[in-house]
C-alpha cells in the first residue's frame, strides 16, 4: 500500500473520526435506551483513544484499513423492544452523515468560496466520503460480528432470530475473513464489488461536479 504523505495526511485523520462517531454512536444510542454498559466502559465519549483497537490502528497504515473496538452493550437493559435495532444502526447512520456532511462541505463552498478549493482540500473531502461511505456498507454486510448482523437479527422473527444469530456467530467471522483473503490472493475482490460499486454510485451523487 502507499505511504504517500499526500494520500495519508488526509486519510488518518478522516479514517480515525469516522470510527470514533461511528463507535460513538453505538453507545451514546444504547444509553438513550437504558444501556449505561458503554458509558461505564468510558466509550460514550469523542476520545479517539478509547475507541481505537491496538491492531485495527496499526492495519490503518498499512493495508489503509482499519477497525476501532466493540461497543459493550447489554440488551436486557434496553427499555423499547426496537432499541437493538436502532443500536445497531447507530453506527452506520453516524457514517452515512459524516458523508452526506463532507459533500454539503464541497458543494457549500464550490457556491460561496470555490477559491479554498485547493487539491489538498478536495483531497480530504473526497476522502471523507469515500471512507465513511465505505465503512456503512461493509458494516451492513449481515456477517457477524459487523453491524449488519445485528440488524438482521432484529428484523427477523425470534425463531429465526435465534437461529441466525448460533450460525453467524459460528461461522460470521470465518466468512468475513475468507471474503477479505480473496480479496488479497485474486484479481477480483469480493469485498469491492459488494462495497465498491453502491459505495461509488453513492459517491457520484453526492459528489456531483468533483
Amino acid at each position: 500500500m502507499s505511504l504517500d504523505p499526500l494520500f495519508l495526511i488526509p486519510f488518518i485523520p478522516v479514517l480515525l473520526l469516522a470510527l470514533t462517531l461511528h463507535e460513538f454512536a453505538h453507545a451514546w444510542t444504547a444509553l438513550q435506551f437504558g444501556d449505561a454498559t458503554a458509558q461505564r466502559a468510558g466509550r460514550v465519549t469523542l476520545d479517539p483513544l478509547k475507541h481505537l483497537d491496538p491492531l485495527g490502528t496499526v492495519f490503518m497504515f498499512i493495508a489503509h484499513f482499519g477497525w476501532a473496538k466493540p461497543v459493550p452493550v447489554n440488551p436486557a437493559n434496553f427499555t423499547h423492544p426496537r432499541a437493538g435495532l436502532w443500536v445497531a444502526l447507530a453506527g452506520i447512520i453516524a457514517n452515512v452523515l459524516q458523508a452526506v456532511a463532507y459533500a454539503l462541505i464541497w458543494h457549500g463552498l464550490r457556491y460561496v468560496a470555490p477559491e479554498l478549493l485547493g487539491v489538498g482540500l478536495i483531497r480530504f473531502l473526497w476522502l471523507g466520503v469515500l471512507i465513511n461511505l465505505s465503512l456503512a456498507l461493509f458494516n451492513l454486510l449481515p456477517l457477524f460480528p459487523l453491524d449488519g448482523s445485528h440488524v438482521l437479527q432484529n428484523l427477523l422473527p425470534r425463531p429465526q432470530a435465534f437461529r441466525f444469530r448460533v450460525f453467524s456467530e459460528r461461522y460470521g467471522s470465518a466468512v468475513l475473513f475468507g471474503l477479505l483473503l480473496i480479496g488479497y490472493v485474486s484479481a477480483v475482490s469480493p469485498l469491492a464489488l459488494l462495497i465498491g460499486i453502491p459505495r461509488n454510485w453513492l459517491a457520484g451523487i453526492l459528489l456531483q461536479g468533483l
